[in-house]
């Protein structure tokens, strides 16, 4: 009876302790991006002050949840709320201002470990984003084909041996994916990937997150797309103004943020988000 006991005791992959994620802007921040876009909505609802010098800007307040091996956990939000951020954190990628980040394994930011280089093939690209992925020269060569295929960019030609700059925007994702997908993680984050492609390349995703989750790994998934969310995740974190406001069962919490952002005006007038809610 203890053996089955321990067999199913739940292990934790990331626990987030009260974590602060602060960025310091310098100036009036004039920059392009979506993450200056999404840091200027920041400054504006909290109302920042205009003068000019560094600013801080609280990216993420007082956040905590557990991640567990064999979740698949959905990260959403409206613009700005946090939810890259606290990814980039989650990898290692950002410091936080207070508060702490513990992980279980080497997390792995999809598009960050497996950077492409634009004036590369993708051919070469599968290899060096392969390598960056913690993958022997080894195993891309005898995965290398897999990753092609699943990638789906030589369904209308032989583009993996063109440059990346060649690529469009969703060749490029697919082709990250791909890659990261090729490897079994303990931990992997991935931010929007699955919003490219046909319906094909995405089913491909969501079975292979699949597999991830049978595997033991933790999957954290950003994206505004609902649809997916409800296909690959069974527990979502809502976050809002760098708050959790929700944290639970997928279709619970996927029911009260469709609710917020259908009546935006009404619920913002109520004021700041709650503290998170545990369904």
């Amino acid at each position: 009876m203890a053996e089955h006991t321990d067999r199913d005791k739940k292990i934790p992959t990331v626990v987030a302790d009260s974590v602060d994620i602060v960025y310091r802007v310098n100036g009036t921040g004039t920059g392009r991006g979506s993450a200056t876009a999404a840091l200027n909505r920041i400054l504006r609802r909290e109302q920042a002050e205009k003068a000019a010098g560094v600013r801080r800007v609280h990216a993420v307040k007082k956040v905590s949840f557990v991640a567990y091996k064999g979740e698949a956990i959905g990260l959403i939000g409206t613009n700005g709320s946090g939810k890259s951020t606290l990814l980039k954190a989650v990898a290692g990628l950002l410091p936080v201002e207070s508060g702490h980040i513990y992980t279980h394994g080497q997390p792995s930011l999809l598009g960050v470990n497996a950077a492409l280089m634009n004036d590369l093939t993708g051919e070469r690209n599968v290899h060096l984003g392969g390598l960056a992925m913690g993958m022997s020269r080894e195993q891309v060569k005898q995965r290398y084909q897999d990753i092609v295929d699943f990638s789906g960019i030589n369904d209308k030609g032989d583009f993996i041996t063109l440059p990346m700059r060649t690529y469009s925007s969703g060749m490029a994702a697919r082709l990250r994916f791909s890659i990261a997908a090729a490897k079994d993680h303990d931990v992997l984050l991935i931010d929007e990937a699955l919003a490219t492609g046909d319906r094909s390349f995405q089913k491909r995703s969501e079975e292979r997150i699949r597999e991830l989750r049978e595997q033991a790994g933790t999957v954290f998934l950003v994206s505004h797309n609902n649809k997916s969310i409800r296909d690959t995740c069974e527990r979502v974190l809502w976050l809002e103004r760098g708050e959790l406001r929700m944290d639970g069962p997928t279709e619970d919490v996927m029911k009260e943020y469709e609710a917020f952002t259908g009546d935006k005006s009404d619920k913002t007038a109520k004021g700041a988000p709650k503290p998170a809610a545990k369904v």
